[in-house]
């Protein structure tokens, strides 16, 4: 990493690049993704090095809708395919968005967007009992066609249904090492998006891509811990974390040591599928490295690292 330099991995969510459902499309994408922009130079410029990660739910469920519009004409697109597709897109925005702040703050540093590939187990119980939505909701007669093309299709508390693929764990970053590296050398590293595209390892030792979706928290942790970063920030929708969350006895923490999140966790206050892989993600790396884990909204990322907000979970 570069001398006397702090390295952080910052995780940001969907709500980083498609903020308002209503407005999904490209020039709004472009808005929202300058203002998260601006949100890590500020980072950059107080001394830290950053690698990004990012998710890439709504694109996911773009291209798969492309997909089926297309069908009559063209090939479907592989989901592992789709996932490396969205990298390389919202890496695109986020890597000329951050050079052209970079240009206009005078700072001396350039962003890298880098493919990257998750292994996961091919023996991961995840493969044989898919949780993870993707795509649109669907009525129950497009349920039965997907069904019987042989996608997994759940009904979704009474909103319609969905496609759900394995969420399988990430064990470990193909191109660490290349993204260790990049950082060393002073590149703002774009890595790891949407969770990596998930790849298993086949009896000649060949990687090969899965239909799967890997958790963007977990892998971004993992990646952390891999690299030695010296803190793991998730950037969400949320200025903290809440116990009770939009209950009226909701109470926002500043602090939560590893034994109190898990107790938290325990007890049922964080919601699957939204904060709790977030919670797993920064105990593992807690656990994992001795270094803090922070979660907040993007446009206090400055505050949250000055300890002026934000919810820090630390060792203990």
């Amino acid at each position: 990493m570069q001398t006397g330099q702090r390295t952080a991995v910052v995780a940001i969510g969907g709500n980083s690049l498609i903020p308002d459902p209503k407005h999904p499309d490209v020039p709004h994408q472009w808005d929202a993704v300058r203002t998260t922009a601006r949100h890590i130079a500020d980072m950059i410029e107080e001394g830290w090095n950053v690698v990004i990660t990012h998710g890439n739910g709504p694109q996911v469920g773009f291209i798969l809708r492309r997909n089926e519009l297309a069908a009559h004409e063209l090939h479907m697109t592989p989901l592992d395919l789709i996932v490396a597709d969205t990298q390389g897109s919202i890496g695109y925005m986020l890597q000329q968005t951050l050079d052209n702040e970079f240009t206009r703050r005078g700072l001396p540093r350039m962003a890298l967007t880098l493919v990257t590939q998750v292994l996961v187990d091919p023996n991961d119980p995840a493969f044989h009992h898919p949780t993870k939505p993707i795509g649109r909701f669907l009525t129950r007669e497009e349920a039965e066609r997907f069904a019987a093309e042989g996608w997994h299709v759940v009904e979704d508390a009474g909103r319609g249904w969905r496609r759900v693929v394995p969420s399988p764990e990430p064990i470990a970053i193909i191109e660490e090492h290349a993204i260790r590296d990049a950082v060393r050398q002073g590149w703002v590293v774009i890595a790891v998006g949407g969770g990596g595209i998930p790849v298993v390892r086949n009896a000649k030792g060949e990687l090969r891509g899965v239909a799967a979706v890997v958790d963007k928290d977990r892998a971004s942790g993992l990646l952390a811990w891999r690299i030695h970063a010296d803190l793991f920030l998730i950037s969400t929708g949320v200025e903290k974390v809440a116990l009770n969350f939009g209950k009226p006895n909701q109470q926002w923490l500043d602090r939560m040591t590893v034994s109190e999140a898990k107790r938290y966790m325990e007890e049922g206050h964080f919601a699957p599928g939204s904060m709790l892989p977030k919670i797993q993600a920064c105990i593992q790396f807690v656990e994992r490295t001795g270094n803090p884990a922070l979660i907040t909204n993007p446009e206090n990322i400055t505050r949250a690292l000055r300890g002026e907000t934000g919810t820090r979970i630390v060792p203990g």
